[in-house]
């Protein structure tokens, strides 16, 4: 069965307080069309382009123009007016409402939803599932990668502190006893047993962090666990610390978590936009630990 949208924990949108961060497929599929939603389809790396898309969908490119690829790390956060052109490009109002999907299920679209967050746009949601479930609950789909060519939007970025980090506020979330530091890749990258996807980065993990691959913050269908299961899943590793700095290997999953703990309840939360892509990198001010 599709999950149910939206999620009960959810911030305040066009629907009422239960709009997102969440939605279901049968939620979107009642509001799809003229007057729907704005549709982004977030993916990356091999699911970019993908030849099928939900019909209308436009595309919200982390590969392209919406990452900073002056930055030495990949997926960093563009500017202010850069996401602002970009966003304005893609035909995107300061009152419109936003659902984000991607061709993995949930992977990508966290970093759009997020992205959106810090920039000061708070009627988004993910799309639970994403193309998957949306495919495999029977829904149309149109051939052809996302597009738009349509009339440009009035968005302007009114970028919201501290939702963004660097490493030095990581390092001093690794130094408070009140925050918990949580790494969203593979137990075999946290621990330094499987070489990095990207060169010259060291194997291992921040000192202090604590493992949580994003993936166990799915079930089997591809869709996020419910609120209390999430709950389960970051009290397991954090010790009930409320305060949550989130990383992974350039900052896309990390947002996986993210999703999970807003949706677990959880406020004081913050991504770390350089991730291991930056802390990996051969430093004395970044030290790195192996093993559990």
């Amino acid at each position: 069965m599709p999950t149910p949208g939206p999620t009960p924990s959810a911030t305040a949108g066009p629907d009422g307080p239960g709009f997102g961060p969440l939605v279901g497929v049968e939620w979107l599929a009642e509001r799809t069309g003229r007057d729907g939603p704005v549709l982004f389809d977030a993916s990356v790396g091999a699911h970019r382009g993908a030849a099928a898309r939900i019909p209308g969908a436009r595309p919200f490119d982390l590969d392209g123009a919406l990452s900073d690829h002056t930055a030495a790390a990949p997926h960093t956060m563009p500017g202010a007016p850069e996401f602002t052109e970009a966003m304005r490009g893609l035909g995107l109002d300061d009152g419109a409402t936003v659902v984000v999907y991607d061709a993995a299920g949930i992977y990508s679209s966290a970093r759009a939803w997020w992205m959106l967050r810090a920039m000061g746009f708070e009627r988004a949601a993910v799309l639970d599932g994403g193309l998957p479930a949306w495919a495999a609950a029977g829904l149309p789909v149109e051939p052809g990668a996302a597009a738009y060519g349509g009339p440009r939007g009035s968005f302007t970025a009114r970028p919201r502190a501290g939702l963004l980090v660097d490493a030095a506020d990581v390092s001093a979330a690794l130094a408070d006893p009140a925050a918990a530091v949580l790494d969203a890749r593979t137990r075999e990258r946290f621990e330094g047993a499987a070489p990095e996807p990207r060169p010259g980065l060291r194997g291992g993990h921040m000192p202090g962090a604590v493992n949580l691959p994003f993936g166990e913050l799915l079930g089997p269908d591809g869709r996020m666990l419910p609120p209390v299961g999430l709950r389960s899943a970051f009290e397991a590793v954090t010790g009930g610390r409320e305060r949550l700095r989130f990383s992974c290997g350039s900052g896309v999953t990390a947002c996986v978590l993210a999703l999970g703990a807003a949706l677990a309840g959880y406020r004081d939360t913050a991504v770390y936009d350089g991730s291991w892509s930056e802390w990996g990198l051969p430093s004395p001010d970044r030290p790195v630990a192996t093993g559990p």
